[in-house]
């Protein structure tokens, strides 16, 4: 995607917030404002999904571990011992 330039003059407390809102989440000023904006504008459902897929995608191997045969017996309510 295209990136435009966009200069905004803000107060110094809100260029201050604005940084340390951005490092508490680990990205960027500029990332930070884009996410306001993209909510404000009804797009936070989506990147919501995005970062949840993400995130499902990142653990995958560990969900996958976890819910593998128990997963199975707490579905059927039977172990592969007692069929």
């Amino acid at each position: 995607m295209a990136k435009t330039q966009l200069n905004v003059r803000v107060d110094e407390g809100t260029a201050r917030a604005a940084r340390e809102r951005a490092l508490a989440r680990g990205m960027s000023v500029n990332r930070y404002i884009e996410e306001l904006v993209r909510q404000d504008t009804g797009e936070a459902g989506r990147t919501f999904v995005e970062a949840a897929a993400d995130f499902m995608k990142q653990y995958e191997a560990v969900f996958a571990e976890e819910l593998g045969t128990g997963h199975e017996e707490r579905r059927t309510g039977r172990s592969e011992g007692r069929r």
